[in-house]
């Protein structure tokens, strides 16, 4: 079972909204709830990059990018970080990426991927 499982991408038009959701299966609640996680972005031929961070005070840093149009949520007991994009761009459009830095390591564990796609 992966560590990470991300879902909610999809094709969306210019000024949509879409919610992706990253769950940690294996992880239990405890460590999750002290991990600090991100959803990071790679468009074809970019290298990929941060869109929202929370470390593991709660602390949150959006890229410019993300500013005022999108909002993160964790979910401890869940164990699940969601990730709401409003006001969709064709910018916007990339391969989503979830990652954790689990409570106590300095591992870093990512997940698959979900491809958000904004077109009319």
């Amino acid at each position: 079972q992966a560590y990470l499982v991300e879902s909610g991408g999809g094709l969306v038009q210019p000024g949509g909204s879409l919610r992706l959701s990253c769950v940690a299966p294996r992880m239990i609640t405890s460590t999750f709830s002290g991990s600090s996680m991100g959803w990071y972005r790679q468009a074809p031929g970019k290298e990929r990059e941060l869109v929202v961070n929370i470390d593991n005070s709660g602390t949150v840093r959006f890229s410019d990018s993300a500013k005022g149009r999108f909002t993160v949520s964790k979910d401890n007991s869940k164990k699940k970080l969601h990730l709401q994009m409003n006001n969709l761009e064709p910018e916007d459009t990339a391969v989503y990426y979830c990652k954790i830095r689990p409570y106590g390591s300095s591992q870093e564990y990512w997940g698959q991927g979900t491809q958000v796609t904004v077109s009319s």
